[in-house]
């Protein structure tokens, strides 16, 4: 990674070669057992979307090529689960901990009983309310809702209505997309109505939802789901009331997703949705590891550009954001807004590469 840091001379570059000591962070190594590879903790936050599973996936592709001793854990979207699987890490030995917990704030005391032990931290995908880590790996959740507004602003025209699916607000990234979403809309297209849902990251909750919603508000045109948890009962409630239609019939809704899964890319070409925000799960692998492993090898690390197509960011003191590229994915690969886009077969996307 390309950063302003004199003892950092580019993990990307390392990456072609398998090994960031190729890049002068070898003999010096801890270890968990004093000579081997560096061992690390990975938990995963759950595995019941297909973005996760994606993430599930790519970790220990990106662990065998940074010659890192992965042990991992899996938390299931409950942070008592993630608070036991640390502690099962530390006696372990693990010198460094990748996590993506899902409740922001309840994850603090844990944070702290990892610097106290000087365990360095990655979080993926969210950032802690409070407490210091190494480094959080994650895109611009801001810019997610800023996306889906402009799409769905330029779609409708600046007037109508629209369901916001939102995630949680216990988490940062529900809070971030959902507050740029409204704040968009409030400043661009005024004409549009918002109807906000809380669904707790639940596709049933999601699903029941909407039909709520267009059984109260029959003439709604958008909905932006805040991830694809919500994709399958969203296109099934859109079917059953006979709006599951093409792009060009009027009584077609425009859906934009976050997560850029196959299956909404999928959809994307076949008129289903319209637009998602691709989050990148190869990257995230890639970056939360790579940056473990230079903690182990006790690099640090500046705001400024990466060579990565991405910038670190200082959010608060002792805390850096790695903000990785998540571009808008749509059918025509146009403009929307002032916001560029990518066609949904491009190849650049993680989600067309996945074999």
């Amino acid at each position: 990674m390309k950063l302003r840091s004199a003892t950092v001379a580019g993990i990307g570059s390392c990456l072609a070669l398998s090994l960031l000591s190729a890049c002068g962070g070898g003999s010096g190594t801890a270890t968990a057992t004093g000579g081997g590879s560096p061992v690390v903790g990975v938990d995963y936050p759950r595995s019941d979307t297909d973005f996760w599973n994606s993430y599930i996936k790519y970790t220990p592709e990106y662990g065998k090529k940074l010659g890192l001793d992965i042990k991992t854990t899996n938390s299931q979207n409950d942070v008592a689960k993630l608070t036991a699987n640390v502690q099962t890490f530390m006696s372990q030995g693990v010198k460094g901990v990748a996590m993506a917990p899902q409740d922001t704030a309840a994850i603090a005391p844990t944070l702290q009983q990892l610097a106290a032990k000087k365990i360095p931290v990655v979080t993926v995908d969210t950032r802690p309310d409070t407490g210091d880590v190494y480094m959080v790996v994650r895109a611009d959740n801001r810019a997610y809702g800023e996306k889906a507004c402009q799409f769905l602003g330029t779609k409708l025209g600046g007037q109508g209505k629209v369901v916001m699916l939102q995630g949680d607000l216990a988490s940062i990234n529900g809070r971030d997309r959902t507050e740029a979403f409204n704040e968009c809309i409030k400043k661009n297209y005024p004409g549009i109505k918002v109807f906000g849902e809380a669904t707790n990251w639940d596709g049933a909750i999601a699903a029941q939802k909407l039909q709520t919603d267009l059984v109260a508000n029959p003439d709604i045109k958008g909905v932006y789901m805040q991830s694809s948890f919500a994709l399958a009962g969203t296109l099934q409630v859109l079917q059953q009331r006979g709006l599951l239609v093409k792009p060009d019939d009027p009584k077609h809704v425009f859906v934009v997703s976050n997560d850029g899964i196959p299956e909404e890319l999928k959809d994307i070409a076949e008129g289903k949705i319209d637009a998602t925000v691709s989050q990148p799960a190869d990257l995230y692998a890639e970056y939360a590891l790579s940056y473990l492993k230079a903690a182990i090898d006790g690099k640090t690390f500046q705001p400024g550009p990466t060579d990565h197509d991405s910038s670190i960011i200082q959010v608060r003191p002792g805390v850096l954001e790695d903000q990785l590229s998540a571009p808008l994915v749509t059918a025509d690969g146009g403009t929307y807004g002032g916001v560029k886009s990518l066609k949904s077969n491009d190849r650049s996307l993680w989600a067309n590469n996945l074999g």
